[in-house]
């Protein structure tokens, strides 16, 4: 069986002097192998190619069956990585915390422990008859983050 660090070792040195940044590396027990990796600016299909010939390059087909699959991390799904918050930074995120409740809002602020998401919310100040709109700030742990991903608004 392929081990995840001889993989990881691998995709760490096509990575190096690129802005690309890994996400997600899994090895199953039949050697199906998914590395997933993003960038600021999105990932290129080209990208993707090269660097699963240079994977594959490392390995002898006829010692090792594998199957492998590179890939993006996806626009829709989850962050993985700390770097994904840093890129994202000023986006407009969703984020469900450990306690059910789910904010849509600007990522604000990232730091090594958190993140700071920035909501429009109706807020009602004493005296006034009705609540106005107005920025909200939630600072979270990445402990109490359940899942963060970038919001995708069609409308």
């Amino acid at each position: 069986m392929i081990s995840k660090e001889t993989v990881n070792t691998i995709v760490a040195e096509w990575l190096k002097d690129k802005d690309y940044f890994l996400t997600d590396l899994t090895i199953s027990t039949d050697n199906r192998i998914v590395v997933e990796i993003d960038h600021e600016e999105g990932v290129w299909i080209e990208d993707c190619v090269a660097l699963s010939r240079f994977i594959e390059d490392h390995f002898d087909r006829d010692e090792e069956d594998f199957e492998l699959e590179v890939g993006s991390a996806g626009i829709g799904q989850p962050f993985k990585v700390h770097q994904q918050y840093v890129i994202h930074e000023g986006d407009d995120v969703e984020v469900l915390t450990t306690g059910s409740q789910k904010l849509i809002g600007t990522l604000a602020e990232v730091s090594n422990d958190g993140i700071t998401i920035v909501t429009l919310e109706k807020v009602k100040h004493e005296g006034e008859k009705r609540p106005r709109l107005e920025e909200v700030e939630h600072p979270l742990t990445f402990a109490e983050i359940k899942w963060t991903k970038l919001y995708i608004d069609f409308k």
